[in-house]
């Protein structure tokens, strides 16, 4: 159980908890949370001046006035406070949606000078013998009014209690420890409650948001009494502690906007957010240029990264040094990266562990010290005079890591990074280099290695997109560029009929295609063509395998203009979008109404335009992503991974996507041909190494799923066709799992509010139940199928095991790998499709699953070798090897897309 009051942090970061309490006054719309009850924070005898009942209750009502907290207390003995309380503050509340409610201040009658407590207590038990009578089905928790809790014990489902190892002292406003007194006092009232009310009891607890130690320690001092505990800050505005601890997945990246055309463009993003995503984490970006963003504590953020390229304006250094010491003070891990942004003034580098002023090597440096994790991708730069490396103090030498020594003549030591007591840091050259002469980069420096040592990330299990049910993903997308073009074949059809009819009747998998209202709409730009464009989206529309895109209204070249780039930045007449005489881009026009378009004219009826996919510079602004939004359209595009033999470098390899003012600009996993034939320039074959880029987004990690994106063009000319059959074709031949473009982008989506929280040995994971994979680093064993709770199964994978969830929550319990299997339950290994059912059976050896695909089934069960499998009452017979051929392995073909299937076990 958790208790949150703020406004900053989203709620549904608390699904972890089975239940959580909000302040209702915050969230005005209740976001239901499926597993997650959310109860509404009343106080019952105290009322605040900002409550929109206040004014309406009687001065003869008001008892006295709580001076720490601003509030009223208010009688309970009036006849009409029972119905006053339960149709101006409860009943709005049920309307929205509430069905428990947390009563609070029930003891605040004591804070009066004259008063009868048994009439108090008695106007208590009047108010909630009303809330019964009023609102089948209500639950209320108390908070403390223990007196009356034997007359009302029937009516109220636990009992909550403030400070009973720590405590928040509202008069001196300082965290503070409870005495022995108080303490042994409040355990008797709360024993007596548990032992004799048989009734669950709550602690409340306070501790200092920044010492997570203390919070930790506490909340597991109060579970050892056997009460639910939560301990949180003061004014229960942060990610408390309770039962459970949920994992801070953030890590906030400092970056300056005076280095890039945009954040899109920033090494930060460029670089560091892949590594970043890959490991479980969100990116949060904050410019160092702007004010720095407050409430970045340990309960929600894994730690803090900078990534300047030079120094900061002066004006900026003095508040971002500032800033980050703070953090350092609260223990938030730290890496830098690249450059400190100024040279450190005398406390920064204290904090720092590094010496102030002008430190000069005598004469040259030699290599003295290399971390294994450098050298990643290239071989360590030579050093250079431009290079400026720190020196150490004595006291953070002995507790530090060299990543890279140097020493000069004299044999004094300099770093260009380290490892340190506060986090880390690697100074350019060795965290990242461009090859002189290209576009490329490397990396220096291990990116995984140096985040999770300087960060100090702990091993947890990891939300994954690239994968379900145990298999690689595979997605396709077209973009609509070139629709109207003549392909290089006898009677020169249109591109997009020859993509119609060699490559979306041929591949028969789920399949985006969009197109540019411009281009084929009969008020565009090739009207005389309209006719016969329009039939054939038409035709491509009607495929159940095709899922509707919309490539804008005039494909925008330029997405935002206040951010110019490129050849916009050298031409500045240079086209932003497609020329349409007397049209001005607009973006809602571009988004809305190329979409009711494509709705009214092209789609069939009920089938709906599902995704915007970003045209030109794949840059949209946030008030692009949030018209895309509110218009009920996913989106993706942009990312541009394109890692191959010719450059083998994970700086080719993009992040999950960016966001921009809180809406989710989505990715594509792999970039499209434009790339791989050099502009469409040539060679027209290139985007036959889109193989490479599977592969090498496969291994030695799995980053990305199979991502095949394009443009129909591609169609236009012999070799382009060829290349898509090819590339089709290597897919066909992978044992992957298809989905249409829209069920990748929900994944990417989820991964973002995927809630994780260790859960005693364990763990707990609740999401939006679209991205159904954890990838179980090997130091966490296995998973223990048979005490784990919404666990499908697992199988190898290159980092670990792929973990198969059935839905949108799990309990994960973990034995060591070494541990024998004797005892292990028969699972899903892997399937092409996604579990829609999973029913395992605890008094008889039975499994019941139900698996739904796109195509034909394949599916695959471990441990099932003595089980008889079975669908529509008939038996199934493993398929000799499978596409693995793996031991103890069976492997199952289908020719339906669904099926319940079901395993009879003998008993053990």
């Amino acid at each position: 159980m958790a208790l949150y009051y703020g406004q900053s942090t989203p709620i549904k970061e608390f699904r972890a908890f089975d239940m959580v309490v909000v302040e209702p006054d915050h969230n005005q719309a209740l976001q239901q949370l499926p597993g997650t009850d959310q109860y509404a924070y009343v106080s019952v005898a105290e009322v605040q001046a900002s409550r929109p009942y206040y004014a309406d209750i009687p001065a003869q009502w008001k008892l006295a006035r709580n001076g720490a907290w601003k509030s009223d207390v208010i009688d309970q003995t009036p006849p009409e406070w029972a119905d006053f309380f339960a149709r101006r503050v409860i009943a709005p509340l049920w309307e929205r949606g509430y069905r428990g409610f947390f009563l609070d201040t029930l003891d605040s009658y004591r804070l009066a000078i004259n008063f009868d407590e048994k009439a108090q207590q008695q106007g208590l038990v009047r108010v909630i013998e009303t809330l019964h009578q009023r609102f089948p089905g209500i639950k209320l928790v108390l908070n403390r009014g223990f007196e009356i809790v034997p007359q009302v014990r029937d009516k109220i489902q636990m009992v909550a209690a403030e400070s009973l190892y720590q405590a928040w002292n509202a008069n001196s406003q300082r965290y503070e420890e409870v005495s022995e007194t108080d303490r042994n006092w409040l355990l008797g009232q709360l024993r007596a409650i548990r032992d004799q009310e048989r009734l669950p009891v709550l602690v409340i607890d306070y501790v200092a948001p920044q010492d997570r130690a203390l919070t930790r320690a506490t909340a597991a001092r109060i579970q050892a009494e056997g009460f639910i505990p939560w301990v949180t800050d003061s004014a229960l505005q942060t990610m408390g502690i309770g039962s459970i601890e949920t994992v801070p997945r953030r890590i906030l990246i400092l970056y300056s906007s005076a280095e890039a055309a945009s954040l899109n463009y920033s090494n930060a993003h460029r670089y560091l957010q892949m590594p970043i995503n890959h490991m479980g984490y969100i990116a949060d970006y904050a410019d160092a240029l702007q004010p720095l963003p407050e409430g970045v504590l340990r309960d929600r953020y894994a730690g803090v990264a900078t990534w300047f390229s030079g120094f900061l304006p002066e004006g900026r250094r003095k508040a971002v040094s500032q800033w980050l010491q703070n953090h350092m003070d609260e223990g938030m891990p730290l890496a830098i990266v690249g450059d400190l942004g100024q040279s450190p003034d005398i406390q920064w580098a204290n904090k720092l562990g590094v010496q102030t002023g002008t430190v000069e090597p005598n004469g040259a440096l030699r290599m003295t010290a290399q971390n294994p994790m450098l050298a990643f991708e290239t071989a360590m730069p030579l050093v250079t005079r431009s290079f400026e490396p720190v020196e150490l103090t004595p006291a953070m030498a002995a507790r530090a890591q060299a990543l890279v020594e140097f020493r000069d003549s004299r044999q004094r030591a300099f770093v260009g990074g380290a490892l340190t007591p506060w986090g880390g840091f690697i100074l350019d050259p060795y965290a990242v280099i461009e090859i002189p002469g290209t576009e490329f980069s490397r990396w220096v420096i291990d990116p995984f290695a140096f985040l999770t040592h300087a960060l100090r990330l702990p091993v947890i299990p990891i939300p994954d997109t690239t994968t379900e049910s145990g298999r690689r993903l595979l997605l396709a997308h077209v973009d609509g560029d070139g629709f109207a073009s003549l392909a290089e074949l006898p009677g020169s059809p249109p591109a997009a009929q020859v993509l119609l009819k060699d490559v979306f009747e041929k591949y028969r998998f789920p399949q985006t295609m969009s197109v540019i209202e411009a281009e084929i709409a009969p008020h565009g730009l090739h009207p005389d063509l309209s006719p016969r464009l329009e039939s054939i989206a038409q035709q491509m529309f009607k495929l159940a395998h095709i899922e509707i895109g919309n490539h804008t209204y005039s494909h925008p070249f330029l997405w935002d203009r206040s951010t110019l780039h490129g050849l916009f930045k050298d031409n500045e007449e240079a086209a932003y979008n497609l020329n349409i005489p007397g049209y001005t881009m607009d973006l809602t026009r571009e988004i809305v109404g190329s979409t009711t378009y494509i709705r009214e004219r092209l789609a069939p009826k009920g089938k709906a335009v599902k995704i915007l996919q970003w045209s030109g510079d794949t840059a949209p602004d946030a008030k692009a992503l949030e018209i895309t939004e509110r218009a009920g359209l996913l989106n993706i595009n942009g990312g541009d991974t394109s890692i191959t033999l010719a450059n083998p470098s994970l700086t080719a390899v993009g992040a999950l996507g960016i966001r921009k003012n809180g809406y989710l600009q989505v990715y594509a996993p792999i970039t499209n041909e434009n790339i791989y034939t050099n502009l469409w320039r040539g060679p027209f074959y290139g985007f036959e190494r889109a193989i490479e880029t599977f592969d090498m987004t496969d291994k030695p990690r799995r980053i990305k799923p199979v991502g095949i994106y394009y443009h129909v063009y591609s169609a236009s000319k012999q070799a382009g066709l060829k290349a898509l059959h090819k590339v089709y074709g290597w897919a066909l031949a992978h044992p992957l799992y298809p989905v249409f473009t829209s069920e990748f982008i929900l994944k990417v989506q989820d991964f973002d509010s995927v809630a994780i929280a260790r859960d005693g040995a364990g763990w707990r994971v609740r999401s939006d139940g679209h991205l159904r994979t954890l990838r179980l680093p090997p130091a966490l064993g296995t998973p223990d199928l048979l005490t784990s709770n919404g666990v499908a199964g697992y199988r190898p994978g290159q980092e670990g095991l792929y973990v198969l969830l059935s839905g949108n929550q799990a309990t994960l319990q973990v034995q060591d790998a070494s541990t024998k299997a004797s005892g292990q339950t028969p699972y899903l290994f892997e399937a092409n499709g996604r579990l829609t059912g999973w029913t395992r059976s605890d008094r008889e050896p039975r499994l019941e699953l139900e698996l739904q695909a796109h195509v034909p089934l394949e599916f695959a069960l471990a441990g099932a070798s003595q089980c008889q499998v079975k669908t529509k009452q008939r038996t199934l017979t493993p398929t000799p090897g499978g596409p693995l051929a793996l031991p103890g392995i069976q492997y199952f073909r289908l020719q339906e897309t669904h099926a319940q299937i079901q395993l009879n076990c003998p008993a053990h």
